[in-house]
């Protein structure tokens, strides 16, 4: 159904998630929508009226919408995608710009696909660094295996990587470079210690999540 919907119907479903989130039963004024999707009323109700003719939203006249148990499911998702694009962006590429606003723009591109592969990336998080709650849905947590990407914060026990991207500059590149630790350093997780040529180094958890390993073996 998602593929099935336009950008902007996408945002309505959000939006209306984000309003009802905590009490969907309740009813979101349409006053209330327009004024959250900053378009008029008129627009809204038509919007409305549109999503509710495919089962998303159930429309009461001269009162209000509330989602209905299909459209909260997709309005979740497309708020989980939110998120997971929020803390690819900022933990992991170290973006400095409106993190929140790229990952509006960019969650409507993702598939069920790429979802997973950035949650697995990120670790299967449950929460924002600011503390929201991403949404829950059914997902499958694959086993870590062989050659694939991961921050160092996030490799399993006894899991071997080879450093393969660095996401840092200025005084954080002179800390890594200081402890020997470059593109195509062996890096080991044991015991919860790194370990870079058998010796364990000690790196705050936020440079951890920025550089990036290929796993060589679990």
């Amino acid at each position: 159904m998602m593929n099935e919907l336009s950008e902007f119907e996408e945002m309505y479903l959000k939006c209306m998630w984000e309003l009802h989130s905590e009490k969907p039963d309740n009813i979101v004024k349409t006053t209330v929508l327009a004024e959250s999707m900053g378009v008029s009323p008129a627009s809204t109700t038509e919007m409305i009226q549109r999503l509710a003719s495919r089962e998303l939203v159930t429309y009461i006249p001269y009162k209000g919408s509330r989602l209905t148990s299909e459209g909260f499911s997709i309005a979740a998702r497309i708020k989980r995608r939110q998120y997971l694009l929020e803390i690819l962006l900022s933990d992991i590429i170290g973006f400095t710009g409106d993190a929140n606003l790229a990952a509006c723009r960019l969650e409507h591109s993702i598939d069920d696909e790429l979802e997973a592969s950035i949650d697995r990336l990120l670790g299967y998080p449950n929460r924002t660094l600011s503390g929201h709650r991403i949404p829950v849905v059914e997902r499958e947590v694959r086993p870590f295996e062989r050659n694939i990407l991961l921050p160092i914060a996030n490799i399993p026990e006894g899991n071997i990587g080879s450093v393969e991207i660095i996401a840092v500059n200025g005084p954080e590149a002179i800390t890594l470079e200081k402890i020997g630790l470059s593109i195509g350093s062996s890096v080991v997780k044991t015991q919860g210690d790194l370990l870079l040529n058998g010796k364990p180094i000690l790196i705050s958890e936020s440079l951890q999540k920025r550089i990036l390993i290929r796993t060589e073996m679990v």
